[in-house]
């Protein structure tokens, strides 16, 4: 004997259905390489090319094109921002920022940063 399917057993099938098709939000709880931000002093120390970083500091001042002196307070190193990546609020060298960007090391220059994000803190 063959039982009829009522819409609401239909409604019921879909609802779990959709409860195990909802993405898990889980939180990471492992090492973080942001919790080991490097400085400017550890930078220079020994750099890594490429390393990602994120620093927190000023600007000190501008010695060129897109290239500004930036300090965190542990050292100066020299930083690479392109002019469409400041945002919109005027900057000077008592505005904290944050750079997220990488290490760039040359083999007859000292290392540099090459700025992705420039935020005013």
């Amino acid at each position: 004997m063959t039982h009829p399917f009522k819409p609401r057993h239909f409604l019921a099938a879909a609802l779990v259905a959709g409860a195990f098709a909802l993405p898990v939000h889980a939180q990471y709880v492992g090492p973080s390489d942001a919790a080991s931000s490097p400085t400017v002093a550890s930078i220079l120390e020994k750099p890594v090319d490429d390393q990602n970083v994120r620093l927190t500091g000023h600007l000190l001042r501008k010695i060129g094109d897109e290239k500004y002196i930036f300090s965190d307070g542990t050292g100066e190193i020299v930083v690479e921002i392109d002019d469409d990546d400041f945002p919109p609020q005027s900057i000077d060298a008592k505005t904290q920022v944050e750079l997220v960007g990488e290490v760039d090391t040359g083999m007859r220059r000292p290392p540099e940063i090459e700025v992705d994000t420039v935020r005013v803190q």
